[in-house]
C-alpha cells in the first residue's frame, strides 16, 4: 500500500463526516409526492448529494478530505460493478424470457450519443462530452470511463458531472416524464415500464411509481416489466458501452470536431482576406 493510500485510510475526519451523513439521510428514509400524474421521489442519495455539496463550501471540509475522497468513489463503483456481474448469472432465464422488445431496448440508450454529442460539441466542449454522452452515466459506465480514460482525465470529469446531475435531477425527471407521457400519448403504459429502466434503481422506482399511480390496475405488470428491464440494462447495458456506445462515441466526436475546427479555419482565412 502506497503512502498516500496510507493517508487516505487514516483520513478520520473523512469518514466520520461520511458516516455522519449516511445516518442523517437514511433517518430522513424516502420521501414522495404527487405533481399532476408525476410522482416526484426524494432518496437518501440525493439528500447526502446536496448535503455533501453544502460542507464542501464549510470549514468543516478541507482540501485535504476533498482530495482523499476521489479514490474512494472509483472504489466504490467497482464493489457495484462487482455486485451487478453477481447478478447477471442468476438472472439470465428471466432475461432470455423478456423478449426481443426488452433484449433491444438497450440500444436506445445510444440515442443520447445521436443527440447530446452534437449539441455539447456546438456549445465548444471538448473530450468532456465523450464521458457526458457517451450513455445515461450510471454506475457501470462512471467505472468503464474511469478504467479507460483515468479519473482526473476529461472523459473522467465529464462523466462524473452527469452521474451527479442525473443523480440530483434524474429520478424527479424520470418520475415526472413517465407519468405525463404515459396519460397524454396513445401509447400502452407497459411500454414506459420499459423504458423506465435505464440502469438505475432511483430512477426506474421513480418512472414506475408515477406509472403506478396513474394505472393502479397494472400495477404488477408495471413492476414486473421495469424490473426486468432495468435488470437488462444493468447486465448488457455495459457491454452495449465496450463495443457500440464508446467507440462510436469517440468516432461521432473525431468526424465533428474536424468538422468545427476546419469551419475556424476557414472563418479565420475568410476575416484575414
Amino acid at each position: 500500500m502506497s503512502e498516500s493510500q496510507k493517508q487516505i485510510w487514516k483520513d478520520w475526519r473523512l469518514h466520520v463526516i461520511v458516516w455522519l451523513i449516511v445516518l442523517l439521510t437514511e433517518r430522513i428514509g424516502t420521501h414522495q409526492f404527487a405533481l399532476g400524474p408525476g410522482v416526484i421521489l426524494l432518496l437518501p442519495m440525493l439528500y447526502a448529494m446536496i448535503i455533501g455539496l453544502i460542507l464542501y463550501f464549510t470549514p468543516i471540509i478541507k482540501e485535504k478530505q476533498s482530495k482523499n475522497a476521489e479514490p474512494l468513489i472509483v472504489l466504490g463503483v467497482t464493489l457495484l460493478i462487482a455486485k451487478i456481474g453477481v447478478i447477471i448469472g442468476p438472472s439470465l432465464p428471466q432475461i432470455i424470457e423478456a423478449g426481443p422488445a426488452l433484449l433491444l431496448q438497450e440500444l436506445g440508450n445510444l440515442g443520447t450519443i445521436f443527440f447530446a454529442l452534437p449539441i455539447a460539441v456546438l456549445l465548444g466542449l471538448k473530450r468532456e462530452t465523450i464521458g457526458m454522452t457517451h450513455s445515461v452515466a450510471r454506475e457501470p459506465n462512471v467505472g468503464l470511463i474511469m478504467d479507460k480514460y483515468g479519473f482526473n482525465s476529461p472523459e473522467g470529469r465529464g462523466v462524473i458531472a452527469v452521474y451527479i446531475f442525473g443523480t440530483v435531477f434524474g429520478a424527479i425527471f424520470m418520475g415526472l416524464i413517465s407519468g405525463f407521457l404515459a396519460t397524454i400519448t396513445p401509447l400502452h403504459p407497459l411500454s414506459f415500464a420499459m423504458a423506465s429502466g435505464i440502469g438505475s434503481g432511483s430512477m426506474m422506482a421513480a418512472a414506475s411509481g408515477s406509472l403506478i399511480a396513474a394505472f393502479p390496475q397494472l400495477e404488477n405488470d408495471i413492476i414486473a416489466f421495469a424490473g426486468a428491464s432495468n435488470l437488462l440494462s444493468l447486465s448488457t447495458g455495459l457491454y452495449v458501452s465496450i463495443f457500440i456506445a464508446l467507440p462510436l462515441t469517440e468516432k461521432m466526436y473525431q468526424v465533428l470536431t474536424r468538422r468545427r475546427d476546419q469551419k475556424k479555419v476557414h472563418e479565420s482565412e475568410m476575416e484575414e482576406g
